[in-house]
């Protein structure tokens, strides 16, 4: 039975070191996690907090960042193969495209609505345009960036195990592996192991504060998923 394939796939003693073990897939895992995070955050922070103070080319930059989610991950993967060769950067420019959306999208809802007022209030205060949105939008926007930072997250270490496929490590190596010998313990252990990577990071945020009970002007921003449907109708509305 699948299960007590399981339990023999964590109770073998090899599994749990050496090189190929499961410690150093998961550290692997996680730093391929943190690294794309961070580049795509880079990318994705400064644009929608500019088109989100500006309100200037909403529409364009967050539907193709949105629409880039209909790239198919090993599609894309295979054709950086081919363009760069293997190595870390063909992967990492794969997870980076999937982590920018959610970021790019929270940061412009969030700071998008951060109420006039307060704004109307700093410039008649004569702060510059770039102290307001450093000093003002982008803090009360931070609750709901996380938001985006958390999504975005959660989607790279589930996407983060096509690494394998380039020769890469990762927990996704269990599951190329696994298949590859026909050891489905070794598959599934490898499956629970980037759900429950998923589920403890998500759980840290919120154990961290990161989740917060919504209040204004981001009542409607329930999850990251709402959060990207209200950029696209602010888009909408620029």
């Amino acid at each position: 039975m699948i299960f007590q394939q399981i339990v023999e796939f964590f109770s073998n003693p090899a599994n749990w070191s050496g090189p190929e073990g499961i410690p150093v897939r998961l550290v692997e895992h996680i730093l391929y996690t943190v690294v794309v995070v961070l580049i795509g955050a880079a990318i994705a922070l400064p644009i929608g907090a500019l088109i989100g103070h500006t309100r200037r080319g909403a529409w364009l930059v967050i539907n193709i960042a949105n629409g880039s989610r209909a790239l198919p991950s090993l599609g894309l993967l295979t054709l950086m193969v081919l363009l760069l060769g293997l190595g870390f950067l063909p992967a990492a420019i794969v997870l980076v495209v999937l982590a920018i959306p959610p970021i790019l999208t929270a940061t412009y809802a969030g700071v998008r609505g951060v109420d006039p007022t307060v704004v109307d209030a700093a410039r008649g205060m004569g702060m510059p345009e770039w102290r307001i949105l450093l000093t003002v939008e982008l803090p009360i926007a931070a609750r709901v960036i996380v938001s985006g930072v958390r999504s975005a997250v959660l989607q790279v270490i589930a996407t983060a195990t096509i690494a394998a496929y380039i020769a890469l490590g990762g927990l996704g190596r269990f599951l190329l592996d696994g298949l590859a010998l026909r050891d489905y313990g070794e598959m599934a252990g490898g499956a629970l192991l980037v759900a429950g990577l998923a589920l403890l990071t998500d759980g840290l945020f919120a154990v961290a504060g990161l989740r917060r009970r919504p209040t204004a002007p981001t009542a409607e921003l329930r999850s990251a998923e709402e959060t990207e449907t209200r950029a696209v109708r602010l888009t909408e509305q620029a």
